[in-house]
């Protein structure tokens, strides 16, 4: 918000329990304009997705922000839900009262490309999830783009996956998604698993949170007890109490890029059957290869990578904006 103006932002999610504290944090930063939030299948079925993202948003006080249902399904594969990481109803089976809010009236698309194209200033989508309504949406409107300022996606690795040993969840998911999406033709930022795991809450801040009087602010404690910060811990664990943000990082670094290191380098996805589809392959060679050289120029998107992460500023910046003392 460098010359004083709202970042126009679009979230697509698959609210379980990191996308809920990315919502969180959006709705509540004073430098972020939340125009839309588009719903797909990914930690949960698309319904729950829905039910959740509503529920979010009630607790949080948040305006009246238009809310549409998504793709149920990636583009190829059947879905694959995260319920084991992220409870039954996909936000750690708090026992939330259902949300008295509705979803807007159209379809997931439709609201991105309505949003987009009447966005005064160009839009920064921020999707959490995996990336069929993106795919779909880029194919079925690609005049769209005209008015996109970047994408910042969590997803990918440049190192280790956690769907598979190569495969982070969001672009394992759907891989021919994530494809279509590195080819948008606007500049890309991806929060992927190098800085995803690194940005946790201590344990002390996840205990003042719960204990707050502020129905946002005690959710955010709640949702971060739920999540682990070490793997191999499980929720309620004595001696696991702190909490990753997982999600929330990439909201954090919309608001705060600088907190975030990336280096451009060359992306591409792994299609194929096997052990390696979903990969998100990081071309972090200091020099062209012996492929370049024989078959010509890299075509692989080029795209803002993020490799470090200031995990104590992202925290603080966590904090202030749901507790609101930012």
């Amino acid at each position: 918000m460098t010359d004083g103006q709202r970042i126009p932002v679009i979230i697509d999610c698959d609210t379980g329990v990191d996308d809920a504290l990315a919502l969180l944090f959006a709705v509540r930063h004073p430098a972020i304009d939340v125009r839309a939030i588009t719903c797909v299948a990914g930690n949960t079925d698309v319904d729950g997705v829905v039910r959740n993202t509503l529920t979010v948003l009630e607790q949080a006080d948040a305006p009246d922000i238009p809310v549409a249902r998504g793709a149920e399904r990636p583009l190829i594969e059947a879905p694959r839900s995260a319920r084991h990481v992220h409870g039954g109803d996909g936000m750690g089976d708090l026992g939330l009262p259902r949300p008295a809010r509705e979803p807007a009236g159209v379809d997931a698309v439709t609201l991105l490309r309505r949003e987009i194209l009447a966005s005064p200033r160009p839009v920064t989508l921020v999707p959490t999830a995996p990336l069929t309504n993106i795919a779909l949406l880029l194919r079925t409107h690609p005049e769209v783009v005209r008015n996109i300022e970047r994408i910042v996606f969590m997803g990918g690795a440049a190192a280790t996956g956690n769907a598979t040993p190569v495969a982070e969840f969001n672009v394992w998911h759907d891989p021919e998604a994530a494809a279509i999406l590195l080819t948008a033709g606007v500049p890309i930022t991806m929060y992927g698993l190098d800085v995803f795991t690194r940005v946790v809450v201590p344990a002390e801040q996840v205990r003042q949170l719960r204990a707050s009087s502020e129905p946002g602010a005690r959710l955010a404690g709640d949702l971060l007890a739920h999540r682990p910060a070490h793997p191999g811990s499980r929720p309620g664990d004595p001696d696991e109490t702190a909490g990753g943000l997982g999600d929330a990082g990439a909201l954090c670094a919309v608001a705060d890029p600088e907190g975030l290191t990336t280096h451009r380098l060359p992306v591409d996805v792994s299609l194929a059957p096997g052990p390696t589809r979903g990969m998100t392959i990081v071309d972090r060679r200091p020099r062209p290869g012996e492929s370049e050289l024989h078959e010509g120029t890299r075509e692989q998107a080029l795209v803002d990578v993020g490799l470090d992460v200031d995990v104590e500023r992202y925290v603080k910046l966590y904090l202030a904006t749901v507790e609101g003392t930012l």
